[in-house]
């Protein structure tokens, strides 16, 4: 005896809807504010004569490639379920979060690499970072302000919607905070003749961004790989469960994960002196508390048959 239900949250519910829209705010915020940074930047590391700011500035430039990359996989994302798809699309948000992590990993190794060579400037005496402008010493602050704006609104709008791929933009604004923190840092001190704290702090902030970069692909391959959701979501179903009476066991708990959806499997075991009429009762009234209990929960399947 079986029971598979219909849909909990509809592709096209005011909900999903509305967290779609939350989300496309966020990169359409995000998107024009990294061009202005990425356009600043770099401007006034070659007029400013720094070399940190600079480097910055290709930092946000690589942030203007991946934000359209993400625009472009949020959209596909939104794409409704169809007889290849009968989850949907939102795959996709895990996809464009395995992007942003590869992309904030080759950053990591880029601002690493850049500082290691300058070092070696300082030390052959081809770098004079004392000769930083204020100007670039107040545009790097400027990108220290903004960025903590962004990513506070990105992580709230993240943790609200469950969107790997906001989740993932939230981190690296983070990264963008510490590695535009290290540029002004360095800029300020090497213009008090402490030279060497500029590719010093550039290197650390690079092994920072380089483990959150690890982070998100992590995240977003153990989605795709569609490994089983935490040890917390189980005890939480069988904690809802086992208020009900009628319950004699739970045998099985599967939970998938799409995007930010679950998909539940059930097998429970029931009276055997029950008619199906009253099993149906009971895998409905089952279906009903686990989706209002959980959020996320995108269908529920319960198989029931008679405990031993």
């Amino acid at each position: 005896m079986g029971k598979i239900v219909k849909e909990f949250v509809p592709a096209d519910s005011l909900e999903t809807l509305q967290r779609q829209k939350k989300a496309q705010t966020v990169v359409n915020l995000g998107l024009p504010w990294n061009v202005v940074l990425a356009v600043g930047k770099t401007v006034f590391g070659i007029f400013g004569h720094s070399t940190a700011l600079l480097s910055d500035g290709i930092n946000s430039t690589s942030d203007v490639a991946y934000y359209i990359v993400v625009k472009i996989f949020m959209k596909l994302a939104g794409r409704p379920p169809d007889p290849e798809h009968p989850y949907g699309h939102r795959q996709m948000e895990s996809i464009a979060a395995l992007i942003v992590g590869s992309f904030v990993i080759t950053t990591a190794i880029a601002i690493f690499w850049t500082a290691l060579n300058n070092v070696f400037d300082q030390l052959s005496g081809l770098n004079d970072a004392g000769s930083a402008s204020m100007g670039a010493l107040w545009m790097g602050l400027f990108t220290v302000a903004s960025k903590i704006f962004l990513t506070v609104y990105t992580r709230a709008v993240g943790e609200k919607t469950g969107n790997l791929a906001i989740r993932a933009l939230a981190f690296d604004h983070r990264n963008d905070v510490l590695s535009a923190a290290s540029a002004s840092l360095g800029i300020f001190l090497a213009r008090q003749g402490l030279p060497w704290v500029d590719p010093l702090a550039g290197a650390l902030v690079a092994l920072l961004i380089l483990r959150t970069g690890i982070g998100i692909l992590r995240q977003s391959t153990d989605d795709l790989m569609d490994s089983v959701p935490s040890h917390y979501l189980d005890k939480k179903i069988r904690a809802i469960l086992k208020k009900l009476p009628e319950i004699i066991k739970i045998e099985e708990i599967h939970a998938h994960r799409f995007g930010p959806y679950f998909v539940i499997n059930l097998t429970i075991g029931i009276d055997g002196g029950l008619d199906v009429r009253n099993g149906d009762a009971i895998a409905t009234r089952v279906e009903t508390v686990l989706s209002e209990k959980i959020e996320m929960v995108r269908k529920v399947y319960v198989h029931y048959h008679p405990a031993s």
